[in-house]
């Protein structure tokens, strides 16, 4: 028998009780009438104090089943009718969660009385019919490794009211079939919860024809995500009397009446809209330049709001009027100290906006799987100088076909990121103008100083226009320098199951360093600096030259 089976565990639990040990059992320590009084002996009463007593060391955790303490004390009342069927038989209620459980074996058809089985967050892959019980009514799987409920061919439960599946990855054609009132038609809650199921029409029609189902749990499946929802659920059942833990209401099953016909209005599709407001809380970065500092360069500071969003396709060529009527709103106000003010809403209206994100596109993966790749895509928003209060008004639709990578993308959640850019703008020196000017001085040497260039003569008549044109200098740009100055995260499970609006104030924390990159010269600039050199070591070659030259003179007059 694997330790990992269900039995194997309820044996281990059943031990654990120690039936027949001390305080339980018979046993040497039980006073009888016919025994003699004794210092090793004691009373019934005495016995079960040491079962409830909280500070007994024979007190036992019984949270696994309700009938555990009460097994305990009938085995001190009445320990000859503890025999092996009896205790099985005993069990009504068994709740193993979390116990590595991988398997549900034959073994559990002893239990011959058990009403409810609770098998949360355990390894289970499978669900055997033949090996339930038939008096089962509440069946219990949440947060196991079910991926597809073909095991469920046999001999069913036929009495179960109860059944749990959530989270789970639930979500093929083959699976809904097998929820149908053929194999469960005693159910009257099913919780089918943050699964994976996509296709609304053909689930609702397998969950229509459960005659006894007034409980029904769907909240955190991609398809919720869709404007339909839960409207077209609503009309659909109209038997059911609570959808996802909320009671429908009268008015409610009135103002959906009618959507089930109108298959046309179903897509598959939901819309997001991204809203970045002011931001506060930025040091005037002129405040750290000093006073003496030179002119050059001009150093410029612009500020823009970046994050990633999921995208199949490009938001630029969405058309949003006649599918997008779920409209998921995000609104995201960064104030002091690099707070974000996020929204998320819903409503039947959609805004008629076309959002222009960065080309680049990337692929994040969840739980390190290749199949779970999503894309998303960048987008920053304008960027806006220093200010006290600095508002961006920036606002993006998304809308989004796979709903499968929404809810991937919303149980994630929204990282934000400021970002500063910093451009250094240098005077531009022309090639030509010193070029052309050592040109004139080796012609005046060779042609002599009287000769002078036709154009010379009018430039007199142009140096008060060169003057003005040389107050204004032209400034080229180095490439810009990008500083990731803060990030947050906007949480967005609540989205998936089925809140409308998120609002949240995202607090950046301390605001990081300036880089210390520098841009690069660019090759112009470079060029220049290199005249520069020559021409200083032309200068120092001349002034060498001159001194030798009046020394020499000084030897000849003075031999």
């Amino acid at each position: 028998m694997s330790s990992n089976t269900l039995s194997a565990v309820l044996e281990k639990k059943i031990r654990r009780l120690c039936l027949n040990d001390f305080p339980c059992g018979h046993g040497s320590w039980r006073k009888t009438k016919d025994s003699a009084a004794g210092a090793d002996s004691e009373s019934t009463d005495s016995l079960l104090d040491l079962l409830s007593c909280h500070h007994s060391p024979w007190r036992y955790d019984d949270s696994w089943s309700p009938q555990a303490s009460a097994l305990r004390k009938l085995a001190v009342l009445s320990p000859q009718h503890l025999h092996t069927n009896f205790i099985y038989s005993y069990f009504t209620t068994l709740r193993i969660v979390d116990k590595g459980v991988s398997a549900i074996d034959n073994g559990l058809l002893k239990f011959s009385k058990l009403e409810e089985l609770v098998l949360s967050a355990n390894k289970i892959s499978e669900i055997p019919a033949e090996n339930l019980p038939s008096s089962l009514k509440i069946l219990e799987l949440r947060a196991n490794r079910l991926s597809s409920l073909n095991s469920l061919t046999g001999r069913l439960p036929p009495c179960l009211q109860y059944l749990g599946l959530s989270h789970n990855s639930l979500a093929s054609h083959e699976d809904v079939s097998h929820l149908t009132g053929r194999h469960w038609p005693q159910l009257v809650c099913l919780d089918l919860s943050d699964c994976d199921f996509q296709d609304q029409k053909t689930l609702l029609e397998a969950l229509s024809s459960l005659p006894c189902l007034k409980t029904l749990v769907l909240e955190g499946n991609p398809f919720t995500l869709a404007p339909s929802y839960p409207g077209f659920t609503v009309d659909r059942l109209p038997a059911l009397s609570c959808l996802d833990a909320s009671w429908i209401s009268p008015e409610e099953r009135h103002s959906f009446r009618g959507l089930a016909e109108m298959s046309e209005l179903i897509t598959d599709t939901a819309s997001a809209t991204v809203n970045v407001g002011r931001m506060r809380g930025i040091l005037d970065p002129l405040m750290s330049v000093e006073e003496n500092a030179p002119d050059f360069p001009v150093v410029s500071f612009s500020y823009f709001i970046t994050y990633e969003f999921l995208s199949h396709e490009t938001p630029g060529e969405l058309n949003l009027g006649s599918e997008a009527k779920f409209d998921t709103a995000s609104t995201a106000h960064v104030t002091e100290d690099g707070s974000c003010d996020t929204d998320l809403l819903s409503s039947k209206k959609c805004e008629r906006e076309t959002s222009k994100p960065d080309t680049e596109v990337c692929v994040v993966n969840t739980e390190g799987a290749c199949s779970d790749a999503i894309r998303v895509s960048s987008h920053s928003t304008s960027k806006l100088t220093w200010s006290e209060c600095m508002d961006f008004s920036d606002a993006q639709t998304y809308v989004v076909s796979s709903l499968g990578d929404l809810k991937k993308f919303l149980n994630q959640g929204l990282y934000l990121r400021l970002e500063e850019e910093k451009v250094l703008s240098w005077p531009a020196v022309s090639e030509d103008a010193p070029v052309t000017k050592n040109s004139q001085t080796v012609k005046e040497k060779k042609g002599g100083k009287g000769k002078e260039s036709p154009g010379k003569s009018g430039s007199t008549k142009d140096k008060p226009k060169d003057k003005k044109k040389k107050s204004v200098p032209e400034l080229v740009q180095d490439a810009p320098i990008r500083t990731i100055l803060g990030s947050a995260h906007v949480p967005l499970q609540s989205l998936v199951k089925g809140g409308q609006k998120v609002n949240v104030i995202c607090d950046l924390g301390v605001l990081h360093s300036e880089s210390k990159v520098e841009a690069p010269q660019t090759p112009q600039k470079v060029r220049i600096w290199e005249r520069k050199s020559k021409r200083t070591r032309r200068r120092e070659r001349r002034s060498q030259n001159r001194e030798k030259a009046a020394m020499q003179d000084r030897r000849i007059q003075h031999p």
